[in-house]
């Protein structure tokens, strides 16, 4: 399980979302989040899911790495489902007592269920195709003009990128910590809840103190190299705009144009 989590994962590649600017893939990647939420029936919500999945086809990323990134939330997709099943106005399907099912409820089901999941893979395509120093960065220039009002973006920038970094890293620390556990004789798979919880907890100590000692061995290494954060520093590759992202920018403007046809061409009605 732990092995199918790919937050915060980059695999390097030669495509075209890769050789794109980073702060134009975190751009495209709010511009999709708002046309998923933004839609209204399912023509809008699947020109946005035609959209990422363009994106998806650039980046030259195996298919098979999209799917893993779902399954961490597959549970959470099936849960909502189910719930928004039970959420909808018009005459039932099925009925009993006073729960039912209605066809608008279904419908509303789909709908959801797709938001969750385009919007897990619109994140994994720029995780995927952007490097952690790229992110940051990019974060930082985004960020740039709230530097006038005293805040520390480089700081900022820098603690989300480690952040980010870090997962894949304690991930694996995990795996190695539980595999040496059952290696032991350690039992973490049979017994009720709680037997479970308290299985955990000879992972969890060992993963706190492997976590602290990774913090304190990047604080070294950042002070060694005389990292006194933002102030002066300089970029051994400066970011640009080329005419390809300026290309790519122009057709996420047409898009959001067809979009918004789509969404009030149709009415919403048609999913409630």
């Amino acid at each position: 399980m732990l092995s199918d989590i790919t937050l915060g994962q980059y695999f390097p590649a030669r495509s075209v979302m890769h050789r794109a600017d980073p702060r134009l893939k975190i751009a495209l990647t709010v511009f999709s989040i708002i046309l998923i939420f933004s839609a209204g029936n399912f023509f809008a919500l699947g020109f946005a899911v035609g959209y990422i999945l363009l994106g998806m086809a650039l980046s030259r990323i195996p298919v098979k790495l999209y799917l893993k990134s779902l399954k961490p939330i597959l549970f959470i997709i099936i849960f909502t489902a189910v719930l928004n099943i039970f959420y909808g106005s018009g005459d039932p399907l099925w009925q009993w007592g006073i729960i039912k099912i209605t066809r608008n409820g279904l419908l509303n089901s789909l709908f959801v269920s797709i938001r969750i999941i385009v919007l897990i893979l619109a994140s994994s395509v720029l995780t995927f195709t952007t490097s952690p120093t790229q992110l940051t960065d990019a974060i930082e220039r985004l960020l740039k003009p709230l530097a006038k009002l005293r805040v520390p973006v480089h700081e900022f920038a820098m603690m989300m990128t480690i952040a980010l970094r870090f997962v894949p890293l304690l991930l694996e620390e995990t795996d190695k910590i539980m595999s040496a556990q059952k290696a032991r004789g350690a039992d973490m798979e049979s017994g009720g809840l709680t037997q479970r919880i308290k299985a955990l907890i000879p992972v969890l100590i060992p993963l706190f103190v492997s976590a602290f000692r990774r913090a304190f061995d990047l604080a070294t290494a950042m002070e060694s190299r005389c990292y006194h954060g933002g102030e002066g520093r300089t970029k051994m590759k400066q970011l640009h705009f080329g005419f390809g992202d300026w290309l790519v920018l122009g057709s996420a403007v047409l898009a959001l144009f067809a979009f918004a046809a789509l969404n009030m061409a149709f009415p919403a009605s048609l999913i409630r």
